[in-house]
């Protein structure tokens, strides 16, 4: 095998990886945590990859003796670096106002706690809405992070559910299910996706169990759990108020908007940073119009942020099919997205003529 046949085996490597996490459930933020000398540039969406570097470790390992000790924990992180975090996230320009007010009130909050002064009730809950894609993942992991900045919470990890992750089949199971994950999340965020499937159409639906159960936890461990519900806007509003015990304790509302065209656009540009691509001539607005295109005509089940990387992947496999048809090619090469790779990921014949864009009345 030549240089050439290994340098085009590693690049459909990457792309096969990226393939395999598309059709994992999306329990992450899109882009991960910024690890220390990455790229300072903007994130913004939810994704299956994996943030090692941030999440405190929460498993316990066997000692001499098979005896199990906990593992020591990172120290909290500055809670202005956190700030500038999400600051630094593409759009979400309501969800970085509203966290910035509560980081606001939990650290009065906790100083007052710290001083020995009365507090009002404060819910940390909180219910976050909006179509998939829009960030509520990576908002949540923040989240977690900074109430362990803050010390209100001890650990700072994210434990993410939904329905199957806490309903069983039979009666009084659903219960230690759903306390199995509640003592995941001590210390951290449980965070229930699409949390309205909990609500049971039928009599033998045990959804309700595993919302007790919840509920009774956010009592009994109050000073170190907090549970974020989430779902589309409509629904969870159904959901919370369907039942008393869940509107007296989920008070915060949160909505994701959907990102624009131009927010989709610097997503696409930054995950090219990310993966040390650049753009050639002519590939920015022929981006600009494939996610308009696929946007328009798959509406929610686009996803956001999802769809962007979605077609990204497509576009990347036009990519390495021109380059293997090349006899050689050079670092730039691998580097470069050419405006023909987009029209390949589109489904278009790029030394066709161009289309007439139909005037508008």
């Amino acid at each position: 095998m030549d240089k050439k046949d290994e340098i085009i085996l590693q690049q459909l490597e990457v792309i096969r990886s990226m393939s395999e996490n598309n059709l994992r459930r999306m329990n992450d933020d899109f882009w991960g945590t910024p690890k220390t000398n990455a790229p300072a540039a903007p994130k913004g969406v939810e994704t299956g990859a994996k943030d090692d570097e941030k999440a405190p470790p929460t498993a316990t390992s066997g000692g001499e003796g098979n005896e199990k000790k906990e593992e020591e924990l990172p120290p909290p992180e500055d809670i202005n670096d956190l700030k500038a975090e999400l600051d630094g996230y593409i759009g979400l320009a309501e969800v970085k106002k509203e966290v910035s007010n509560l980081i606001n009130m939990a650290t009065v909050f906790q100083r007052r706690k710290e001083a020995g002064l009365p507090t009002t009730d404060f819910s940390l809950h909180m219910v976050f809405t909006g179509n998939p894609g829009t960030g509520k993942t990576m908002i949540a992991r923040l989240m977690a992070r900074i109430y362990r900045s803050l010390g209100i919470l001890s650990k700072g990890q994210l434990v993410e559910v939904d329905r199957s992750g806490l309903v069983a089949g039979y009666v009084g199971q659903t219960a230690i299910k759903t306390q199995q994950q509640i003592q995941k999340a001590l210390g951290g965020v449980l965070f229930i996706d699409e949390a309205y499937a909990l609500n049971g159409k039928s009599d033998n639906d045990f959804g309700q169990e595993a919302i007790d159960t919840v509920l009774k936890a956010m009592e009994d461990h109050r000073d170190d759990l907090v549970v974020i519900v989430a779902g589309y806007d409509e629904l969870m509003e159904q959901f919370i108020h369907s039942n008393p015990g869940l509107e007296s304790r989920f008070n915060r509302y949160l909505h994701f908007a959907d990102y624009s065209t131009d927010e989709m656009v610097d997503i696409f540009k930054f995950q090219c940073k990310k993966g040390s691509y650049t753009l050639g001539d002519g590939a920015e607005k022929e981006i600009r119009e494939f996610i308009d295109e696929a946007n328009d005509a798959g509406g929610i089940t686009f996803g956001n942020a999802r769809g962007v990387r979605n077609l990204f992947e497509q576009i990347l496999t036009e990519q390495a099919n021109r380059l293997a048809a090349m006899t050689e090619f050079t670092k730039e090469d691998l580097m470069t997205i050419k405006e023909e790779d987009v029209w390949h990921a589109r489904g278009m014949n790029f030394d066709a003529p161009m289309p007439v864009p139909e005037e508008k009345d």
